[in-house]
């Protein structure tokens, strides 16, 4: 079933769009490893003359030389009198040389790697764009996971391809609705937990089999010593990140619920101005992100000691919650003691917060089809000293609000869920209009279902619904 590919719309239409645009395109295209880039790519170009060249970690002669290769099977008029091109101006200035009528596609994916064989590359594309590539019929598009690299070596001002490109495109992590797409054999709830655990990561999704339970797939492929996923994150914090003890200890404690930059400091006991150094840089890999109470100005948000750390990524989150901590017993082996007595009694609640998430998913699809009582511009979490909400969307003027609770449990969200939300938070403005969204993984009371079916604000949507 692998062998569909899934999502990824907005993507492939931003790449169609360049590809008919007048003029030389130069698309920059990245994103963390395993996000799917590669396969996006491959798909975009299907059915469309391309040259594919994947770069390797290699020294530079050897990267010209394959480089090479891969452009004289294309039947360029040179391949009659090489076998190698002389230089990198020549090797990359070919891509014009292209037979055919048709836009003359060139896909460089792990583009870092190129550079890091020869810093002069960037030197050498933009001489070669501004001089000849801008005015011709062709897209080049540069690939890269190495996020750092690209924003401060490639996009960055001062840096020799600035302003060159045509198109930028970061590729981040599916949503849950495309996620979902690789367990269509699941229950609604399944499907729910399938994306707290893994998140949206295609390569990670292609490791469960909905044919096997959750809790099969759980314990064979994140908690078998030997799987894919048993050992994903180390990889990943050792090809992103040095000194990773450090940040195990960070992500570790933010995804324990230390979430305010001193408790983490408490937790770490790493010093705050080099905590706030290693925040920014798990920020960027899209590890962890800060958030701040819908309501807040951007004055507020620049207050350092403001905000709350989340781990964004779900299974990161998932590994450094059940994973980390119990190292010690899944290398011995105990897969099945760890995934019984330790996972699943805690499985429900540690979904409970992707719930929230999913929830306001949900909204922003319903958002963008106009289908809610007004069009939201900005949506999140709410919190004070003494009150929170799960969610809340407003909009610039900030007159109509909508609030809503999300209630992972095992039991039916009642008259007091409601009134508590009610309750909860009073606009300042009085021609203010405030809609009450309650999503509940249990249902509704039959008393709550006969007040939404009077009171227009008041909206009750089941887990069931969140799939349809």
């Amino acid at each position: 079933m692998w062998l569909v590919f899934i999502g990824r719309t907005e993507e492939l239409q931003f790449l169609e769009d360049r590809y008919i645009a007048k003029g030389g395109q130069l698309v920059v295209l990245y994103g963390r490893r395993r996000v799917g880039k590669t396969e996006t790519l491959r798909q975009f170009c299907n059915g469309k003359p391309h040259v594919f060249y994947a770069c390797t970690e290699s020294p530079d002669e050897q990267q010209l030389t394959a480089f090479s290769e891969r452009m004289l099977q294309k039947e360029l008029p040179a391949a009659q009198y090489i076998k190698r091109f002389s230089g990198w101006e020549q090797a990359l200035g070919s891509i014009s040389e292209l037979p055919g009528e048709e836009r003359k596609l060139l896909v460089i994916d792990e583009f870092p790697y190129m550079v890091k064989g020869n810093n002069a590359i960037p030197s050498i594309l933009q001489n070669l764009w501004d001089e000849k590539l801008k005015n011709e019929n062709v897209m080049l598009i540069l690939c890269g996971s190495a996020m750092s690299f690209i924003e401060k070596e490639v996009l960055a001002e001062k840096n020799p391809l600035y302003g060159r490109a045509t198109g930028i495109l970061k590729i981040n992590e599916m949503g849950f609705y495309d996620a979902i797409q690789f367990v269509p054999n699941y229950s609604p709830l399944d499907k729910i937990a399938t994306y707290a655990v893994l998140g949206g990561i295609p390569h990670y999704l292609k490791q469960f089999d909905d044919s096997l339970s959750l809790g099969e797939n759980i314990r064979r492929n994140i908690l078998s010593r030997g799987s894919i996923l048993y050992s994903e994150v180390e990889f990943l914090m050792r090809q992103e990140l040095r000194e990773t003890a450090t940040y195990n200890a960070i992500i570790e404690a933010v995804a324990m619920g230390n979430t305010r930059l001193n408790d983490i400091h408490q937790k770490t006991q790493i010093e705050k101005t080099k905590l706030s150094a290693y925040l920014g840089n798990l920020i960027d890999l899209g590890i962890l992100s800060r958030e701040f109470p819908v309501a807040d100005g951007i004055k507020a948000q620049a207050n350092i000691q403001r905000g709350l750390y989340q781990v964004t990524d779900n299974f990161f989150r998932f590994w450094y919650a059940f994973v980390f901590p119990n190292l010690s017993e899944l290398e011995s082996g105990d897969a099945e003691g760890i995934w019984h007595y330790v996972v699943k009694p805690e499985l429900d609640r540690y979904a409970s917060y992707v719930f929230e998430d999913v929830c306001r998913q949900y909204l922003r699809r319903q958002n963008r089809k106009n289908a809610l009582p007004f069009h939201f511009t900005n949506i999140g979490r709410w919190w004070n000293k003494t009150d929170e909400l799960d969610i809340m969307a407003t909009h610039r003027e900030k007159v109509n609000f909508l609030l809503g609770e999300c209630k992972y449990k095992n039991s039916a969200v009642g008259l007091s869920d409601l009134t508590k939300l009610q309750e909860e938070f009073t606009p300042k403005a009085k021609n203010s209009r405030v809609y009450y969204w309650l999503f509940s993984k249990s249902g509704f009371t039959a008393e709550v279902m006969r007040i939404a079916a009077v009171q227009k604000e008041v909206h009750l949507v089941a887990a069931e619904q969140l799939i349809e």
